[in-house]
């Protein structure tokens, strides 16, 4: 079977597999159709769980959800309200910064290119493609741990970065399924097929997994 038509199985399977297990929190921000609360989402997201990006992002919200309220907040302020992401510092000064230049140069409105995206010192690639696939509708695949590691497990790329992940999921992934990798692989990645000692046995694709470096399995 060749890799595309694998890739499409997989994804008609996982789909409809997945969606007993709850959405990230992005996804459930996104619903919101607001392009700025997905980006400071995105932001407050990295290198932390789930859950304490729905909490920062919760608390940071209601009392600022425009470019305009967070510039106005304190440093210390801001640093308090999504203390609980991690790494608190170095994202409250992110978030501002992001924030200013929405303000200054997009009239606080978030650019819906990925070379704008870009642009912005602290968004990148994964960032932007979250914003343009979840708030934008556009087709593209945003590449985070998940989406990165999966398809290698499964051999259906074979890549050392999520920027050549990108690119080569482009080329076996049909374009109907791009706007559902992302949220489908996190969904997936939590609960069936884990970092270490992934549930083999519970796994709806296990036929069609060639699971490249899965030592221990359950």
């Amino acid at each position: 079977m060749k890799n595309r038509e694998r890739a499409d199985r997989i994804m008609k399977i996982l789909i409809k597999e997945a969606k007993i297990f709850r959405k990230p929190t992005i996804r459930r921000i996104s619903k919101e159709e607001n392009a700025f609360k997905t980006l400071i989402t995105c932001l407050l997201s990295l290198r932390t769980r789930d859950e304490n990006t729905a909490k920062a992002s919760a608390s940071l919200f209601k009392v600022a959800d425009t470019p305009e309220k967070i510039v106005m907040l304190t440093d210390k302020k801001l640093e308090k309200l999504i203390h609980c992401s991690g790494y608190y510092k170095n994202k409250a000064k992110s978030i501002k910064h992001v924030s200013k230049v929405l303000l200054d140069k997009y009239d606080s409105k978030v650019p819906s290119t990925k070379e704008e995206l870009l642009s912005i010192k602290g968004i990148g690639p994964k960032t932007a493609n979250i914003v343009l696939c979840f708030a934008y509708g556009k087709c593209v695949i945003p590449v985070d741990t998940h989406v990165h590691r999966i398809p290698n497990r499964l051999g259906l790329v074979k890549t050392k970065t999520p920027e050549q992940t990108e690119v080569e999921l482009m080329k076996v992934i049909p374009k109907k399924y791009w706007r559902e990798v992302n949220t489908t692989l996190i969904r997936f990645g939590k609960n069936i097929c884990v970092p270490i000692s992934p549930k083999c046995s519970m796994c709806p694709i296990s036929k069609l997994c060639k699971k490249i470096g899965v030592g221990k399995r359950r």
